[in-house]
């Protein structure tokens, strides 16, 4: 091959490889996230239950949207007893979130949280006092 055809193939070349445009890179798209939790306060556990060593798991369904704020929470099965179903359902109201992404952008989603209340063991000093109250009928 004489020189003159190789530096025009040479040229054709480099003028190929610059087919791309002059546009830069695209920008790669954000990995998914899922929902984290961020503040989770425990719920309320009555007294007087858990002197009585009433206790249990209360699954509850959250809608947590784009803020991190739960939007919507409904009971999906109770722990048995309805005061802590109430009380579980109120702390989870108020716990924040961070929120899932797609594409970089936060969106709803759904998920299922448990709330479990264990009785303590042993017993509280307070426990004394509810129980005799409690004796008492009052």
């Amino acid at each position: 091959m004489n020189i003159q055809v190789r530096v025009a193939v040479t040229a054709a070349v480099l003028t190929l490889a610059g087919c791309g445009g002059s546009s830069e890179p695209a920008a790669p798209v954000a990995a998914p996230t899922e929902v984290a939790a961020v503040k989770t306060p425990p719920p309320v556990y009555p007294i007087e239950l858990a002197c009585q060593a009433i206790g249990g798991t209360t699954t509850l369904k959250v809608v947590v949207g784009t803020d991190g704020k739960p939007g919507q929470v409904q009971l999906v099965s109770g722990s048995g007893n309805a005061q802590l179903d109430e009380q579980a359902q109120k702390a989870v109201e108020g716990w924040q979130f961070k929120a899932a992404t797609r594409a970089g952008q936060a969106v709803p989603t759904t998920i299922q949280v448990p709330v479990s209340f264990n009785p303590p063991q042993p017993k509280p000093d307070e426990c004394f006092a509810v129980e005799e109250r409690l004796r008492r009928g009052g």
